[in-house]
């Protein structure tokens, strides 16, 4: 199997973090989805990465679903099977990719040019990263994983989620929120984490 993917993109970076907890069989391939000559299109025809390439050539791609995909093929036990921790996780996810899309629209709007840049789309988002963080930090209880206790899918998506932000749009929100600050110092050192750091990104501490 094959993974294909960019090294800055969050939404590759989730399955390559689950793929190093697990110690998966997955060959990672560097590929940029932009390009009008990318692979990318012919496996998956939105054009966009996580792309996970089977043995049997058939594509599995969308970052929640490459890693519940994984997660079943494998065993790896990073999404519960017991109901409410399950929807626990899932509704963790939501709010971590949210997140996730948010400042990736953030962003993309702070590429173009300054005179055709939208403001309010921008303080938009901001807005709505700002509510989730208020919202995870009032959530937090003072433990080292979000649901039971283990370390699960949410986790990934929820750190993998707050380094995006320090990397691409960086604000001072542990300084707001001091609980989420220590959970994240405690997922930011697991080797998963380290090993798939973005090019150039040196997290804070």
């Amino acid at each position: 199997m094959k993974l294909y993917g960019s090294l800055t993109s969050p939404y590759v970076r989730k399955v390559r973090v689950l793929i190093k907890e697990k110690n998966l069989p997955i060959e990672l391939v560097v590929e940029d989805p932009w390009p009008e000559q990318s692979r990318i299109a012919s496996m998956n025809p939105l054009g966009k990465v996580p792309t996970l390439l089977l043995d049997d050539g058939e594509a599995v791609y969308d970052s929640p679903v490459v890693s519940a995909w994984l997660d079943f093929r494998f065993q790896c036990g990073l999404i519960p099977s017991e109901q409410k921790a399950y929807w626990d996780c899932m509704k963790w996810q939501a709010l971590a990719n949210g997140m996730i899309d948010a400042t990736v629209a953030r962003v993309l709007e702070l590429r173009r040019p300054p005179e055709k840049q939208m403001p309010e789309a921008m303080a938009r988002e901001a807005r709505r990263v700002q509510r989730a963080l208020d919202q995870i930090e009032s959530r937090m209880t003072g433990g080292g994983v979000l649901v039971g206790s283990g370390f699960t899918l949410a986790d990934i998506a929820l750190g993998v989620a707050l380094q995006y932000i320090d990397f691409r749009d960086a604000q001072p929100w542990r300084e707001r929120h001091p609980r989420l600050a220590r959970w994240m110092a405690g997922v930011a050192s697991r080797p998963s984490f380290v090993d798939t750091l973005p090019p150039g990104f040196v997290p804070a501490r």
